[in-house]
């Protein structure tokens, strides 16, 4: 693919004259990314983006302050040891200046500690719990993709209303429990109320346990009554329809998945709404417009959810160079990553220099039908709930 082979060469500008002058005249990044394994659907996806947001970036010239850039695709294969083991060697071996990745929570838990062991920037591009970018990180890590918080707060604008009772429902490992606790957090003092949680192990395929004791916490409750679950992985949650809660006034609501490649899942959630990072008609800038049209022209499909992450990543590498003319040193990159603002996909973005998480809007939408759609099933965007609105904690970096 054309776009996994990008490096083009440019003449090293001058500037900084010291440092400058002993930078190799290549910027390295690795990418390492959940090829094989649960995952593969998103890692593509990022990969995918990652490259186009350094097209992007760079005004499809691929060059940035005099310097070639390389990106080499690693398999993580989803799990942490394997992940860990690539990103040193990455740093030490292939003397990359820049990691980016992976897609797995459990995974970048794993290769966090290396980027601080190595002092090398590691941008997380996918990963989601909330922690990696708060108490289990460091001050070499940065993320683009939003966080467990961004779909949790975003979610409670929508779910916290006077006479909403939610039952949660979410897969047992980090991604999950960290995406139900910022929903928790979230609503606090909401007029909503979260009366119950339920857990199931990746790869459930009988929901029926979990399903029976979201039906009791909720049956008998006034007002409206909702199923919010959130899911990465194998396992279907949406199987707990196929128990009727609707005999109960039940209703079913994601906490945000709309990757478009399993919307064709969904027609039983027409007419519920949401929260999302990204759907590809609801942002409206110049940076999502030429994404959209890029991305149908070359694969004949619009971007999907972990694209737009990807394509952030890349422009946010490009216009970090920018700031330090190419130089990769590390506490210099750091320095121009901090409260780094850029334009993207999601339009005005920043890095907030206390705990390096991409501060981003969120979507309200709405599941509709769409005969152009994948199953008949597309989405109707609502507002952008902005940044502002959510009013999370930043948590800071413990060093």
């Amino acid at each position: 693919m054309r776009l996994q082979r990008i490096a083009i060469a440019v003449a090293l500008t001058a500037g900084f004259s010291g440092l400058a002058a002993a930078q190799s005249k290549e910027v390295k990044i690795a990418h390492i990314i959940d090829k094989t394994g649960p995952l593969e659907l998103f890692a593509t996806q990022s990969n995918v983006g990652l490259k186009l947001g350094l097209e992007y970036a760079t005004g499809g010239k691929m060059e940035v302050a005099g310097k070639k850039i390389v990106v080499l695709d690693k398999d993580s294969q989803a799990k942490p040891d394997v992940g860990k083991a690539l990103l040193a060697a990455a740093y030490k071996d292939d003397k990359v200046d820049i990691a980016v990745g992976p897609t797995s929570s459990a995974v970048a838990l794993a290769m966090i500690p290396v980027a601080k062991e190595q002092k090398k920037v590691l941008i997380m591009d996918s990963a989601a719990a909330e922690y990696l970018t708060g108490s289990k990180g460091n001050r070499y890590v940065f993320r683009t993709g939003r966080n467990s918080d961004h779909d949790g707060y975003a979610s409670a604008e929508v779910f916290g209303r006077p006479g909403t009772f939610v039952a949660t429902l979410a897969p047992d490992y980090a991604f999950g429990r960290e995406g139900v606790h910022s929903f928790r957090e979230a609503m606090k003092g909401k007029p909503g109320q979260i009366v119950h949680e339920e857990y199931a192990p990746v790869g459930t395929t009988d929901f029926t346990a979990q399903a029976q004791r979201i039906f009791n916490a909720l049956k008998d409750k006034p007002g409206r009554k909702i199923i919010w679950y959130i899911w990465a992985g194998p396992g279907n949650p949406l199987k707990v329809m196929d128990l009727n809660p609707q005999r109960y006034g039940i209703e079913v609501a994601t906490g945000g998945g709309t990757v478009y490649a399993f919307m064709s899942t969904a027609k039983a959630l027409i007419g519920s709404e949401s929260a999302t990072h990204y759907y590809y008609t609801c942002p409206k800038n110049p940076a999502n417009d030429w994404l959209v049209k890029e991305h149908q022209k070359r694969f004949n499909s619009p971007p999907d959810f972990f694209t737009a992450t990807g394509m952030m990543t890349g422009i946010a590498i490009v216009e970090a160079l920018k700031k330090t003319n190419g130089v990769t040193d590390t506490e210099t990159l750091i320095k121009a990553m901090e409260g780094l603002s850029f334009e993207g996909p999601k339009g005005r973005n920043f890095f907030d220099k206390t705990n390096h998480q991409l501060m981003q809007p969120m979507y309200r939408y709405k599941f509709i039908e769409d005969p152009k759609g994948p199953g008949g099933v597309g989405l109707e965007c609502g507002r952008e709930i902005k940044i502002e609105e959510m009013k999370f904690p930043i948590k800071p970096l413990p060093n």
